[in-house]
């Protein structure tokens, strides 16, 4: 049997202690997402959410695990946002807009997002293997949605789909592709059609 929480100013330790995670979760979600893996320290983490070290280590055991968790929780909004989407529709143009919408929307319009899933990876060693890893999960979703070939031949289109998408993406949160967002949507829109077909 377990205890009940002792409560405090109407909230229980629990949920005081659920409240301080998920504020050192967005402010690593800041911190990596605007000014990189390098400004994310556990010092630099506790100042900008206002909280001790203490507090910090009573949810987290390392920097790196929190960095971990941030991605996870990125990668998890961006999976359950693009299966909601493809739940819509069966209607293949009106799938790959919604998709891709569905997509923009969690990743380009917050960029900090976009950022954490696609480009910290890249430079963290703590994300690297864990980018590896969470791949197959995105290409899984993608094949379901395609009907051309057989088993394989959806697989390996949908990995190719994930890697160019992925790329097309990276380059316009590292600003080196420079396109209208609705432009990025409609050319993102023909991949995902043309790979199907």
């Amino acid at each position: 049997m377990t205890t009940p929480s002792r409560t405090w100013a109407g909230t229980t330790l629990d949920d005081r202690k659920a409240t301080r995670r998920a504020r050192l979760l967005e402010t690593g979600l800041d911190l990596l997402g605007t000014e990189g893996t390098a400004a994310v320290s556990v010092r630099a983490v506790c100042r900008h959410a206002k909280l001790t070290e203490r507090y910090f280590y009573e949810s987290f055991s390392d920097r790196e695990n929190l960095v971990l968790a941030v991605y996870e929780h990125v990668g998890a909004l961006a999976h359950r946002a693009l299966a909601e989407a493809v739940r819509e529709t069966s209607d293949p143009e009106a799938l790959a807009e919604a998709a891709v919408t569905s997509f923009v929307e969690l990743m380009v319009d917050d960029p900090r997002k976009g950022r954490v899933l696609l480009l910290a990876p890249m430079t963290d060693p703590a994300l690297s293997q864990r980018g590896v890893e969470l791949l197959p999960s995105f290409a899984e979703l993608v094949r379901g949605q395609l009907s051309s070939g057989d088993d394989l031949e959806r697989q390996m289109v949908a990995i190719g789909l994930v890697g160019a998408l992925g790329n097309v993406f990276i380059a316009y949160l590292n600003g080196s592709l420079k396109v209208s967002r609705d432009r990025l949507v409609s050319h993102c829109v023909r991949l995902v059609l043309g790979a199907d077909s």
